[in-house]
């Protein structure tokens, strides 16, 4: 596994509620990333609705599979 991978996977198994795109992002690991996690099964995402419901957005968590938890070991 590359190191932007495994930084990845590292950050997210020490947050247990998941990391928001953004702050994913903030810590330099590109979308590209995030998606070859997704694929190879090693993390989730889910989108949630915040704000007004006149003008709802989408704020997507990533979080660490179990496959990425062993994945680290």
């Amino acid at each position: 596994m590359n190191d932007l991978r495994n930084g990845a996977l590292r950050l997210l198994a020490e947050n247990p509620d998941g990391c928001t795109a953004a702050r994913m992002v903030a810590h330099g690991f590109t979308l590209e990333v995030l998606i070859e996690l997704i694929v190879a099964g090693l993390a989730t995402t889910q989108t949630e609705q915040v704000g007004r419901a006149s003008q709802p957005m989408g704020r997507t968590h990533f979080r660490i599979t179990e496959a990425g938890r062993r994945a680290l070991q």
